[in-house]
């Protein structure tokens, strides 16, 4: 949406181009340089910004401003509560961000998913974690298909199939509008391989229509954003919900897997980040035997190696988000090679989320197991 692009406008307008040089664009990151990370001696900015270009540390700015309004407090209170981030939605949406990766022509931004990616990741880092960006990214990845597939009369309006089974896992469908379904519409003993005749549909999910049930399942944690059991019996959906062809549905849903592999891996990186930077400044704060923990090489060393394969992963996963954006342009870069890159780039950033998470925990001793 124009929205997006005002928003970098105001950036201009406040004494910086929209697009700035790369040391300006980096000038809210500069603080970060004066800390002093897994060690009391060598300065360094946590995560490192060689590499993005200007639109996306644009992107992280504006991001991060949002953000700013939603501190770890709000966030542990909607854990708790199980209330929805409807808020951080509202302001996304205000500024035209839940749009940032469809086209103009459709009302978005017309930015790709590798700035989604960063967006993602900013949000996730900002203290918001899974629960802020399972708010957001069903926006980003679910609608590629639909961007990309569907006609206008698609988008728009059409006999009509009837839908019967069962999901589990869903996330948001207590508060859901829209679902991007993909549903058998041929049966097995007809086709060759169990990927083919599938097709996808972007429906209505009414929840008091006949023939739709949802039952919220109760989480240990995460509980800000819901999940949920899906029940379809013989709910009505119009013809004119397909996405493209019938039968070809699971070649078109990879479509959007692949951009959901590249968010999830900025969304894992960016809780890892925040993770390393809450375990730097409590091994710098705590004080043993008359010294930080900070310099002792058995604090540093675990979340050095953290660090390392945070960064690695972070390679792999803009490396995955620039292919999925330059495919759409070069047909040389093929669906298979996306869909290898986005992969392991999804594996490499949960793994080095995890362990980043794990040792930050482990960092902070018995205070880690503390709910603060």
């Amino acid at each position: 949406m124009l929205r997006v692009r005002d928003s970098l406008r105001k950036l201009a307008m406040l004494g910086q181009p929209a697009l700035p040089k790369l040391p300006l664009a980096r000038a809210a990151h500069q603080s970060l340089l004066a800390r002093r990370h897994f060690t009391q001696t060598i300065p360094c900015r946590l995560m490192e910004l060689t590499g993005f270009s200007e639109e996306q540390l644009m992107v992280k700015e504006a991001i991060s401003k949002i953000c700013s309004s939603f501190p770890d407090e709000w966030w542990a209170e909607r854990d708790e509560s199980g209330d929805y981030p409807h808020e951080l939605h509202a302001a996304l949406a205000r500024e035209g961000w839940i749009g940032i990766a469809l086209p103009e022509n459709l009302g978005g931004a017309g930015l790709g998913i590798s700035d989604a990616t960063i967006m993602l990741q900013t949000i996730s880092q900002s203290g918001a974690g899974i629960a802020g960006a399972q708010s957001i990214h069903a926006n980003i990845y679910a609608t590629q298909p639909v961007a990309k597939y569907a006609t206008a009369e698609q988008r728009e309006h059409g006999d009509h199939y009837n839908i019967s089974g069962q999901k589990i896992w869903i996330s948001s469908a207590q508060v859901a509008s829209k679902m991007v379904l993909l549903a058998r519409t041929t049966p097995l003993e007809d086709v060759k391989t169990p990927s083919e005749g599938l097709s996808l549909f972007f429906i209505d999910f009414d929840r008091t229509a006949p023939g739709l049930q949802v039952r919220p399942i109760k989480k240990m944690g995460g509980r800000a954003v819901d999940a949920n059991e899906v029940f379809f019996d013989n709910y009505r959906i119009p013809t004119n919900t397909l996405i493209g062809e019938e039968g070809q549905g699971f070649k078109i849903v990879l479509h959007g897997m692949n951009a959901e592999r590249c968010l999830l891996a900025g969304e894992a990186l960016g809780i890892g980040y925040a993770a390393l930077e809450k375990a730097a400044k409590y091994a710098q704060e705590r004080i043993v035997f008359g010294r930080a923990i900070g310099q002792n090489q058995g604090v540093q060393h675990p979340l050095a190696a953290a660090y390392i394969n945070l960064e690695g992963a972070k390679l792999a996963t803009y490396h995955a988000a620039r292919l999925y954006d330059a495919s759409r342009k070069d047909s040389s870069i093929t669906p298979q090679a996306v869909g290898i890159a986005a992969n392991s780039a999804k594996y490499m950033a949960a793994e080095a989320g995890f362990a980043a998470c794990e040792r930050s925990v482990l960092a902070h001793g018995g205070m880690g197991y503390a709910q603060e």
